[in-house]
């Protein structure tokens, strides 16, 4: 089975590439002139350069995979415009190009975000996949068209959609400062009431996308590849604590408007650098949001899909990756 996957020098598309050549899948990957190829290095892997702009050269690529595994995207942008580029228009030059040289592809597999759903209002109440999407950001807005995108051809190919809550493990380097920071001995808590989130290492995640783009029942679907706990944030600096190995752990609590002020004057400094900021006032908005959490129960329903590894355990070998390659 061949196999084509955008996004596969990103830390979550590079963890798919290795379980799909684990599963021995024929893994072809979309580059740019640009991008970094260190966690695809010395592995059996066919890197085309391409664009999702160039939708000739993707007809060209897809013609004749079994799988897409779109997993390419923005989560950084420095306007609503930039993130529809990447988010939306890639896609639907990516799924335009499967319909027109490919109609009988097995399955296109969308990486969407739990961002396109939005927060919930308790914990009792975590988002599903049938309930109306509420994406609160540029970016979650842009995933969300994205998902529209894919949709549309809904009764034309066998499409899926994976929605990922936040997603932790080795090689991810939007949560390395939380580790950056725990290292030093503080553990920051937004607000000061209990925040709860859904988390998934990567190990879990690429096993439920690739349980998702293989099963029958799974085609025309969306679903939430998610934890089964949700987590509040003393837990996870309590998690955080013992992974690195800390006796003396000063938890803080920041002020909510605080960190609203700090996603400010990031975002404003950011306007002087070629690259948008990580942190801005939209990513300080989720930051403060009480409950980012999503229910995995039609995954399980459907799919036999449950996480399996302890936050634990999953954050032990975080930390141990993170600091064996000197990244905190």
């Amino acid at each position: 089975m061949k196999v084509l996957i955008t996004g596969a020098t990103g830390f979550i598309g590079s963890h798919l590439a290795d379980k799909l050549l684990e599963k021995g899948y024929t893994v072809i990957a979309t580059i740019r002139k640009t991008s970094n190829l260190q966690w695809l290095v010395d592995k059996p892997i066919q890197l085309i350069e391409a664009s999702l702009d160039d939708k000739a050269k993707l007809r060209h690529i897809v013609k004749d995979v079994d799988y897409v595994y779109n997993v390419a995207g923005v989560i950084a942008a420095k306007s609503y415009e930039d993130f529809l580029r990447a988010n939306r228009d890639g896609t639907r030059n990516l799924i335009e190009a499967v319909y027109e040289a490919n109609p009988n592809i097995k399955r296109f597999v969308q990486i969407s975000s739990q961002a396109v759903a939005g927060p919930t209002a308790s914990l009792d109440a975590p988002v599903k996949e049938s309930d109306e999407c509420h994406p609160i950001t540029s970016y979650g807005k842009s995933k969300k068209e994205g998902e529209d995108v894919v949709l549309s051809y809904k009764d034309k190919l066998p499409i899926t959609i994976v929605r990922p809550p936040s997603v932790y493990g080795p090689r991810d380097p939007a949560i390395r400062d939380i580790f950056r920071i725990g290292k030093m001995g503080l553990g920051p808590l937004m607000g000061f009431n209990d925040k709860y989130v859904s988390l998934i290492h990567c190990e879990d995640l690429v096993r439920g996308i690739i349980l998702a783009g293989e099963s029958e029942k799974s085609i025309g679907e969306i679903y939430f590849i998610t934890s089964k706990e949700f987590y509040n944030w003393p837990r996870i600096m309590e998690v955080l604590k013992i992974a690195l190995g800390k006796k003396l752990f000063l938890k803080i609590r920041i002020p909510q408007p605080l960190v609203l002020g700090a996603g400010g004057i990031s975002e404003f400094f950011g306007n002087f650098s070629k690259k948008p900021p990580v942190f801005d006032k939209e990513k300080a908005l989720d930051f403060i949001q009480d409950y980012w959490i999503c229910s995995p129960e039609k995954a399980k329903k459907d799919l036999g899909f449950e996480s399996q590894i302890e936050l634990q355990d999953g954050f032990n070998e975080t930390a141990k990756w993170y600091i064996d390659n000197k990244w905190i």
